[in-house]
């Protein structure tokens, strides 16, 4: 029988507050961490890439702790959360003005930096020059910066998508289960910043056109699956989204401004346009279709490329 507990797209049942109940009770000495991994074991509960769901599963035996259906064993490790919300430590580049022609810049260099040496840089360049800031990115991410030689130009961020936005849904025309499904399919452009003292016209949407041809294989090689759509939102009130229009995204429709954990249904944030990009001719077949189809395609192209 299903309960009234429901976690990052997981109803809970009794049948699974009793498996709970009895693992815990007959490993007594088991911190909440292994006996997460117990459980993605026994459940099969896995990345695409074969790991663990280990985080998501601890927060589905707090949520059924926190209600009263299981007891968990108290914290093992008491850690200050403010450790996780620092800010990246400032790294100096050369900033001297650059404004010349896209010509005169090439070639590009585009570097996924993310465990790498380089990840400090693009943490830090984010967090000074992004309105946004910098934030440590949750669950599969990729992270870019772009090169014109030995100086970057750009910073570009890749992270999952969000669980549901409606105007997304509905231009995919996926149903619920599928979308809980093949949500892993598609990445979101969670930062793009041109740093402040490059002037290159068409700078952006190049970067743009180059990103989307290859990130499919980049987040295959990363993760063992493929991506076919991305997505990003664009505040309204400070940017048009005008490189975006111009690397032939698609505008799907707006936000809501209520954030993904509202319960109020009252805009408590500013509404953002939601721009697309299929990264695949049949996009669609390929998120609305079960996992066994969601293999890489050789030599693909975007529509961008026809």
């Amino acid at each position: 029988m299903e309960l009234d507990i429901k976690y990052r797209g997981r109803t809970a049942t009794t049948q699974d507050v009793e498996f709970i109940n009895k693992l815990i009770a007959d490993n007594p000495h088991d911190s909440r961490r292994a006996l997460s991994i117990k459980i993605c074991r026994q459940w099969n509960w896995v990345q695409p890439n074969g790991a663990h769901r280990d985080m998501v599963c601890r927060g589905f035996m707090l949520a059924l702790h926190r209600a009263g259906y299981i007891r968990l064993p108290p914290p093992r490790i008491r850690v200050n959360p403010s450790i996780y919300h620092k800010k990246p430590p400032k790294v100096e580049v050369d900033d001297t003005p650059i404004e010349s022609t896209l010509k005169q810049v090439m070639p590009l260099e585009f570097r996924q930096v993310r465990r790498t040496r380089s990840e400090p840089v693009f943490n830090s360049l984010i967090e000074q020059y992004h309105y946004l800031g910098y934030c440590q990115p949750v669950g599969e991410h990729l992270k870019y910066i772009v090169f014109a030689g030995s100086r970057p130009l750009a910073c570009l961020s890749w992270s999952s998508a969000p669980r549901h936005i409606g105007c997304r849904d509905k231009f995919i025309g996926w149903p619920m289960s599928i979308r809980k499904q093949n949500l892993h399919l598609i990445a979101y452009n969670a930062r793009f910043l041109v740093l402040p003292w490059v002037r290159i016209k068409h700078l952006a949407s190049h970067i743009l056109g180059r990103m989307t041809r290859m990130l499919p294989g980049q987040w295959n090689a990363m993760y063992n699956h493929p991506v076919y759509f991305v997505e990003t939102f664009v505040d309204t009130e400070r940017f048009k989204g005008t490189c975006y229009k111009a690397a032939n995204w698609i505008h799907l429709g707006k936000t809501t401004g209520r954030g993904k954990d509202d319960q109020t249904h009252i805009a408590n944030r500013s509404i953002k346009a939601v721009l697309g990009y299929p990264l695949s001719r049949n996009f669609r077949k390929h998120l609305c279709g079960s996992l066994k189809n969601d293999q890489p395609k050789s030599k693909s192209r975007s529509p961008g490329e026809r």
